[in-house]
């Protein structure tokens, strides 16, 4: 068994966003290429955005700190700490309304 603080992590990948230049920081926690399910815990400083891409598979967002906006097409989805957004199947991008982390988890389609 492995355990993994996700609010120690968060904030060790916040500070590393905020150093660098494009203003973000990811590390994997679980799974990988080899597996179905990953999960990643992502940080954006303010007004930093991932840009519009597809989903690899189902996926869901679970706001550990901040305040971020999910968009696909014209809609878009606020979060808050202890939301959790459910990705929808579309293009879609994400932005930090402020200095964010996230858990992203995703199961690929086989």
């Amino acid at each position: 068994m492995q355990k993994i603080s996700l609010t120690a992590l968060g904030r060790t990948e916040l500070k590393a966003a905020l150093e660098a230049a494009s203003g973000r920081s990811a590390k994997t926690v679980y799974g990988g290429h080899e597996h179905f399910l990953r999960q990643t815990v992502i940080a954006l400083r303010a007004d930093e955005e991932l840009a519009e891409h597809e989903n690899p598979g189902e996926a869901t967002v679970q706001v550990l700190q901040g305040r971020i906006i999910l968009t696909a097409g014209a809609e878009s989805w606020s979060g808050w700490v202890g939301d959790l957004l459910i990705v929808p199947d579309a293009a879609h991008s994400l932005r930090a309304v402020e200095n964010s982390t996230v858990l992203l988890t995703v199961v690929k389609h086989r």
